[in-house]
């Protein structure tokens, strides 16, 4: 019995193409995400989060985080030809390293077993359109900024 058609490993992929194209990717991504990770943490442990109260860490974090994002892929994709690592390094790595949506699920969970499911809700809502926000109007400005600094 073989695989079906869509199943099936094309040749030359694999081991391969990991050596030769992408593993420059794939540690650029490593190394951009363990720097960004560790910046989320130093500020977590700034700005610790008590039993039941809100996470305001984590919420700024992803907001700030999606307005650099905001900024990174106007930059990159109106302004700058960027070395094709720069991506990977900085806005797969970096600051998917910094935001952390899945913080964000666990710390909904935790105001919800604390007895504040009103809180996680007002969390979850409040985060997702602050973060929306935040990168709508950090590329809109970054644009309206460009477009004013040209000749």
């Amino acid at each position: 019995m073989t695989a079906p058609e869509s199943l099936r490993v094309p040749a030359g992929s694999g081991r391969s193409s990991l050596r030769h194209g992408q593993a420059p990717v794939v540690a650029v991504v490593a190394l951009g995400g363990s720097l960004g990770a560790a910046a989320r943490y130093a500020l977590s442990l700034h700005w610790p989060t008590p039993p039941g109260g809100f996470p305001w860490a984590t919420f700024w974090t992803n907001v700030v985080g999606c307005a650099v994002i905001g900024v990174f892929m106007v930059v990159i994709t109106d302004v700058w030809a960027a070395h094709r690592l720069v991506r990977p390094f900085f806005g797969t790595g970096v600051l998917g390293g910094f935001t952390t949506f899945s913080t964000y699920a666990v710390d909904i969970q935790k105001l919800v077993d604390h007895g504040r499911p009103a809180t996680g809700l007002a969390y979850l809502a409040a985060t997702l359109l602050a973060a929306l926000t935040a990168v709508w109007l950090a590329a809109t400005a970054t644009r309206r900024v460009l477009k004013w600094r040209q000749p």
